[in-house]
């Protein structure tokens, strides 16, 4: 494997960690759009942190935005997004959350 390739499994990696804690939320009575709005802030927050503190030119902006935007394009079609009947994916999750209270 690359380290290309190990970096990417890795960001995957932390990226469930950050995910489970946004599911623990989840159980414990928070919205969805809170929790994912609090995990959009912290994004920010840290990317901000870790272009200023970069090697070499900052990077700009628009990159950031792309790939947040091609991510969540992926993750919403995975979840059932786009025309779903809202029984798949998150929405499922949601139901199943509230049938454990």
């Amino acid at each position: 494997m690359s380290d290309e390739s190990d970096e990417a499994t890795l960001s995957v990696q932390i990226a469930n960690q950050f995910v489970n804690v946004a599911n623990t939320r989840l159980k414990d009575g928070l919205s969805p759009p809170l929790i994912a709005s609090a995990l959009r802030h912290a994004a920010a927050n840290f990317t901000a942190f870790a272009a200023a503190h970069a090697d070499g030119p900052a990077p700009v902006a628009d990159a950031f935005v792309q790939e947040f935007r091609e991510m969540l394009t992926y993750y919403y079609g995975l979840h059932g997004g786009g025309g779903g009947n809202g029984t798949t994916g998150l929405h499922r999750l949601i139901d199943k959350v509230k049938s454990e209270q």
